[in-house]
């Protein structure tokens, strides 16, 4: 069965702006099926700040076929090392809403306990003209996002020119399933679902979907955190 992984790592300008142009996450990888490198933003800053885009934060997104696949590419090759030396955690499918063509996505959706910790991964295409509209209606549900209590971890991504993508790590489902109908005990608790609506109305994508996960491990620090998931597990 095929498993999914999130990274996060801070490297220098050089490196960062290397994997921009040239991808380091090759298409002949063993066990590899897709993976998206993507470049940190802050979620909810300004457009038009020194904040936004966070050049030398790097998150990939990735789909294997299995767990060796991912154990022996963060030990074998150049750039799998410098991710094992960051923060990542290993993924199981839950559910999919919207499709993306590149992951293959599994049919069966398995059920996870409503006060377990989940993940959400959103990862859509643009389409240019309407990157207005989505600025408008996204940055709102960024902040939601971003300043909801039950969220352990919540940045966005982005890999220029199309694509954008949000990564958050929640309590459990049901409190993100709460922000997401709009019933959580927040102000304006409606601009995910607000949101949606205008996108149901006319969408602002070519491709979008939005993947939720259950975390099986974890790995490393993160902005000076560690055991993000595990330390709510324990407590």
């Amino acid at each position: 069965m095929s498993i999914f992984t999130y990274h996060l790592i801070k490297t220098s300008y050089l490196s960062a702006f290397k994997g921009i142009i040239f991808n380091p996450l090759s298409k002949n990888i063993k066990g590899l099926i897709h993976a998206e490198y993507m470049t940190g933003m802050t979620l909810g800053s300004p457009v038009f700040s020194t904040k936004r885009v966070l050049v030398r934060q790097v998150a990939i997104f990735a789909q294997w076929e299995n767990e060796q696949a991912i154990e022996d590419f963060l030990a074998n090759d150049k750039f799998g090392k410098k991710l094992a030396k960051g923060w990542y955690t290993k993924l199981n499918f839950i559910r999919q809403w919207g499709k993306f063509e590149k992951f293959k996505i599994p049919d069966n959706k398995e059920y996870l306990p409503q006060d377990l910790p989940v993940v959400a991964v959103t990862i859509a295409r643009m389409k240019f003209l309407e990157i207005p509209r989505f600025i408008k209606w996204g940055r709102p549900v960024e902040k939601l996002v971003r300043d909801h209590p039950a969220t352990l971890l919540s940045l966005a991504t982005i890999r220029l020119p199309k694509t954008v993508s949000t990564f958050s790590i929640w309590e459990s489902e049901k409190k993100m399933r709460d922000m997401v109908h709009g019933h959580s005990s927040v102000p304006y608790p409606k601009r995910h679902f607000q949101a949606m609506e205008e996108r149901e109305r006319k969408n602002f994508h070519f491709e979008f979907t939005t993947l939720r996960f259950y975390p099986i491990s974890e790995f490393g620090e993160w902005e000076g955190k560690k055991n993000i998931i595990s330390n709510f597990i324990k407590s």
